[in-house]
């Protein structure tokens, strides 16, 4: 839920920092209504942007039906912003319903658009973007009551925050803190903040807490418990916040990971099963705490005031909640959040903040199987690995000083803290595949049993790899050059009945070229901004630069091009089975997809053949080609089942030798990027293996990527996280697709074989995955054994894990 050299340097821009920032009365896309145990978010993937919440062990749809990009909850009541920001809605969450909270409009406008929704105990607050003004309103159900009072048109906000009978916000003109609401707390907190210029703030019940200046952490207000008692830190080492009742919580910027203090039971807040899960945003309620984690944008809620102790399998049986409101705007500043089309379902962006960067989508813990003498679990993360997976620089200075560190830092990451960090990370080095006997049961850790040991030498090498490219390659000119008008005529003028889906920079249609051979064209979109020309550009260079020049039975072969003032086109061999996504996935009750759903055989198959498609492009292309963007849905089905690559749009030329890596910015699809990809952005073959990884799993298991899991109604959850302690624990028959019918003898150790690598290719370490080239071999005996060959096999054995 949902991982470079970026990612671990947090640059700060001081003058334009924007933090996420959540809490008892901050916006966000989670939110709780404390008293009625109601907790709500926005949910992702969906054309509409829509709000839905869990109350009482069930979900309940919040009407209306339309986008939102904020809320935030109060006492019983919950008030949401339209996106756009010229609407508020809020609803009471006390009530009974049937099934919906139905919604009372508490402000519209034509032009004022209105930003940082916030809730306090029984009032609403918000500030108009244009005027920097703030409007507030009493909520909830306390009728009869006094309108809450506004701090008037003179004074102008640039963030606001509510607290219980209070509200405070930063004035644009000082950055120091005002409050109003004539609460005699509200009062104090301004007054202990006094002189002080910050960034950011955040209310509680009785206090707030926000980042000064200078970047460290400051809380004021009421102190009963210690919920001002900030932990030592370093300048922006928190960014996100969530304050309670007498509580304060922060994400650790460097890497997701959340610490409170305060508390009448500070244990009720920290418990040991959070401490390696990594989250997004936090919110708050008097005596709980809610969490969007980065693994797979599920919620989890834990605290005194929650009925039930964290349970990491079962988070809330909400859907995928988006990380941050869906917006028009180009991201130009700080960049685009990964997936953010998906996300928003192609309605807008999301935007990452500038001082919070991702962290690394850590995998839940896992949970511990049925103890057995010869059964041995996944044992949880440790400190250590926490350690290394947590590192985090602060550069602020010039532009000239901060190239000079970056260079110091590189040289650190590179260098010296490989030793520090025992070389379990960053050592990309692949095991040679060029010997007689292949081995992982040596180097895969103690986590994961060892794949088997094989005797059929792989002619894999450099070496090798050079020679074959190098004899086959072929130069752009050797592809067709079509005109546009064509490939109009070939499409029926590239009609919706002809639209067969999309790729990495375009809309693809099924067309029949003048001769009768019938293709696929990929028409990049024609877009008004220049950013995103560029990158639909690029990709449209990728694809044509790379499959000019590569020839192989298993990538998808490509035709020919169109390029016509703005227009990129590319044209393929049509694949007239469709993509594995949709038979594993779109439950198309057609004799097409019996093939592929009822045959283990014919799962195996394709596998093998994905495989050896990407082994080409990992060791016989020269240079090497990463594909970065392996899933079922870039697997295409010919007409014979022979499964080939398809989308190189994001693909890249990779170093010259295994044992060298990029730096480059993380692009993929949410649950198959390599986390540690995602974080480093440090780029070697190892992320393609764990994509394809992934991909073994959705075959094995017939679920998604990511998927909600009806079965126990548990929210998002990841196919990784799903299978792989299951499979590790020898319980691989509690994971298997039930559309096909149990395996036979033979097909039963093939799924184990299949299985067993798939597991090593998920590894969260790089390091410790197979090569493709190994990868292949082991397939290649897993169909053996499905057509009942006579092939030699060595005895699986599983290591003990080690202190």
């Amino acid at each position: 839920m949902k991982a470079t050299l970026s990612s671990l340097i947090t640059i700060i821009v001081i003058s334009g920092l924007h933090t996420l920032v959540d809490s008892l009365g901050s916006a966000s896309t989670t939110a709780i209504s404390y008293g009625s145990a109601t907790v709500c978010g926005i949910v992702a993937g969906e054309a509409t942007q829509r709000v839905q919440c869990f109350r009482d062990g069930k979900t309940i749809r919040v009407l209306p039906n339309v986008s939102f990009q904020a809320i935030s909850g109060g006492r019983n009541f919950l008030c949401g912003l339209r996106s756009g920001g010229l609407s508020l809605f809020c609803w009471e969450t006390r009530a009974l319903v049937k099934s919906s909270f139905e919604p009372k409009r508490l402000y519209y406008s034509g032009t004022g658009q209105l930003a940082d929704v916030t809730v306090g105990d029984d009032h609403v607050c918000a500030r108009e973007v244009n005027s920097g003004e703030v409007r507030c309103w009493r909520g909830g159900d306390r009728r009869g009551k006094s309108q809450f009072p506004s701090p008037g048109v003179d004074l102008k906000f640039s963030k606001i925050t509510s607290g219980n009978g209070f509200s405070c916000g930063i004035l644009k003109n000082n950055s120091r803190i005002f409050c109003w609401g004539g609460s005699e707390i509200g009062a104090e907190i301004q007054r202990q903040f006094g002189d002080l210029s910050m960034l950011n703030l955040v209310a509680g019940d009785s206090h707030a807490c926000g980042l000064a200046r200078t970047g460290f952490l400051v809380c004021k207000g009421k102190n009963e418990s210690g919920q001002l008692d900030v932990p030592f830190s370093s300048a922006f080492e928190f960014s996100g916040l969530a304050l309670g009742a007498n509580f304060s919580c922060a994400i650790r910027q460097k890497n997701g990971l959340v610490a409170c203090w305060g508390g009448t039971n500070r244990l009720q807040f920290n418990f040991e099963s959070l401490q390696h899960v990594s989250f997004e945003s936090i919110v708050a309620g008097l005596d709980s705490v809610c969490g969007l984690t980065t693994w797979n944008l599920s919620v989890i809620c834990w605290g005194p005031g929650w009925s039930n102790e964290p349970n990491l399998q079962s988070s809330l049986p909400l859907d995928t909640i988006i990380p941050g409101p869906c917006v028009q705007s180009s991201c130009s500043v700080c960049g685009m959040y990964l997936n953010s089309e998906y996300l928003c379902d192609g309605s807008g962006n999301i935007c990452k903040s500038c001082q919070h960067e991702l962290p690394l989508a850590v995998p839940l813990p896992r949970p511990e199987p049925p103890q057995s003498p010869d059964l041995q679990p996944i044992p949880a993360p440790t400190k250590d690995h926490e350690n290394k997976l947590s590192l985090a620089f602060l550069i602020v200075g010039s532009v000239g000083a901060f190239a000079g560190i970056c260079a110091i830092i590189y040289c650190l990451l590179f260098g010296g803290l490989c030793g520090f960090l025992h070389s379990r990370i960053y050592n990309s080095a692949q095991p040679s595949v060029a010997d007689a006997n292949v081995d992982f049961s040596a180097s895969n850790g103690p986590n994961l049993p060892p794949l088997r040991s094989f005797s059929i030498r792989r002619h894999s090498s450099r070496a090798l790899g050079r020679q074959r490219s190098g004899s086959s390659s072929v130069h752009i000119d050797k592809a067709e050059n079509f005109s546009l008008s064509e490939l109009a005529a070939a499409t029926n003028n590239f009609s919706v009945e002809n639209k067969i889906g999309s790729g990495s920079f375009g809309t693809v249609y099924k067309g029949k070229l003048s001769d009768g051979r019938e293709v696929a064209i990929k028409r990049g979109e024609i877009s008004t901004k220049t950013k995103k020309f560029q990158e639909n550009d690029s990709a449209f260079d990728s694809e044509l630069a790379l499959l000019s020049r590569l020839h192989h039975k298993h990538l998808v072969g490509l035709v020919g091009f169109c390029q016509e003032r703005d227009e990129r086109l590319l044209v393929y061999e049509y694949m007239s089975n469709g993509s594995l996504h949709d038979h594993l996935h779109n439950k198309i009750n057609t004799e097409k997809n019996t093939i592929i759903l009822s045959s283990w055989k014919m799962r195996i198959k394709i596998a093998l053949d994905a495989a050896r498609g990407i082994e080409y492009l990992h060791n016989y292309a020269v240079p090497q080609i990463i594909h970065r963007d392996i899933k079922s849905s870039n697997i295409l089905l010919d007409s014979n089942w022979t499964a080939t690559v398809s989308d190189f749009g994001f693909s890249l030329m990779g170093p010259e030798s295994d044992i060298e890596s990029m730096s480059t910015k993380a692009v993929g699809t949410v649950g198959y990027i390599d986390p540690e990809y995602y974080l480093f952005n440090v780029l070697t073959t190892k992320s393609d293996v764990y994509c394809f990884g992934v991909v073994l799993l959705e075959l094995l298991t017939g679920k998604k990527a990511v998927f909600k899991n009806e079965e126990d109604g548990t929210g998002p959850m990841g196919v990784v996280e799903y299978a792989g302690p299951l499979i590790a624990a020898r319980q691989l028959y509690k994971v298997l697709d039930k559309r096909v019918r149990l395996p036979e003898i033979n097909e039963a150790e093939a799924l184990d074989l299949l299985a067993t690598s798939a597991l090593h290719c998920v590894n969260l370490e790089g390091k410790e995955r197979p090569n493709l080239s190994d990868i292949v071999a082991n397939l290649e005996k897993a169909l053996a054994l499905c057509e009942d060959s006579r092939v030699s096999f060595s005895t699986i054995t599983y290591s003990t894990p080690s202190d």
